[in-house]
């Protein structure tokens, strides 16, 4: 691959794709995400859905593309034509996390396998800013950068079959959280009273691929006071706009 260009092919006959390093870091985040919104501004007039991984961007048509070679030849020029990238403005969320050992079922194995006390390893999930790097898994689920290398650790060798809704956990070296009930494998360390995405919102999810959270540990009375705040519409997301 060029070091000055992506690699751009068809995936298909129905999608292009943009593949870059194959590498994981917020320098190549905030390429991608530049690249993502000057490629959405080239298809404004045309509905295809744009998706971004940790390091690659996916153009899909939907249906065949009519004039494959044309259409790989615009995208090419996005990137021939726009060399310097910027840092993308974004949002750090403050999201509340009861770790109380209800919600956390593997605090304690953790604590065990990582010689850390139960409030060591609470204190060293809520001090990071975590980076979103993209949406996958399951609608909402944030795949988050940024977890303490004191924390990663392996998951479950055995997945559970239900991980309630709003369960964060760790898995290897990323944190997130379960946007609904699933199956899953990472170690279960708190919940959430949030939801992350609502299919009948004009707009599923609040939070993009290159925001930042933060999350606050908060204890089961404030849970629940989160709770009746969110059925009854009146709870506020804290966030605080940063620009790039």
């Amino acid at each position: 691959m060029s070091k000055e260009l992506p690699q751009i092919s068809l995936l298909g006959d129905s999608a292009i794709l943009v593949q870059f390093d194959q590498i994981i870091s917020e320098k190549l985040l905030e390429k991608v995400l530049f690249y993502k919104r000057l490629i959405q501004q080239l298809y404004v007039k045309q509905k295809v859905e744009v998706i971004n991984t940790y390091n690659s961007i996916l153009i899909n048509y939907f249906v065949a593309i009519e004039d494959a070679y044309s259409d790989l030849e615009a995208v090419k020029e996005v990137f021939q034509h726009n060399n310097n990238t910027k840092n993308i403005d974004s949002r750090v969320f403050e999201i509340p996390v009861c770790y109380d050992l209800d919600f956390g079922i593997d605090l304690e194995l953790i604590a065990k396998e990582k010689n850390l006390e139960v409030s060591e390893i609470i204190s060293l999930h809520t001090k990071p800013e975590y980076r979103v790097y993209f949406m996958g898994f399951l609608p909402g689920f944030l795949y988050l950068g940024g977890l303490d290398k004191k924390l990663q650790i392996s998951r479950k060798s055995q997945p559970r079959m239900k991980i309630e809704k709003g369960a964060v956990g760790i898995g290897e070296n990323q944190t997130g959280i379960y946007p609904k009930v699933s199956p899953g494998g990472w170690q279960i360390i708190g919940n959430c009273p949030l939801t992350f995405f609502d299919k009948n919102e004009d707009i599923p999810t609040q939070i993009l691929s290159g925001d930042c959270i933060k999350f606050k540990s908060i204890d089961k009375q404030e849970y629940r006071q989160i709770k009746e705040q969110i059925k009854h519409g009146n709870f506020q997301l804290k966030k605080l706009e940063r620009n790039g």
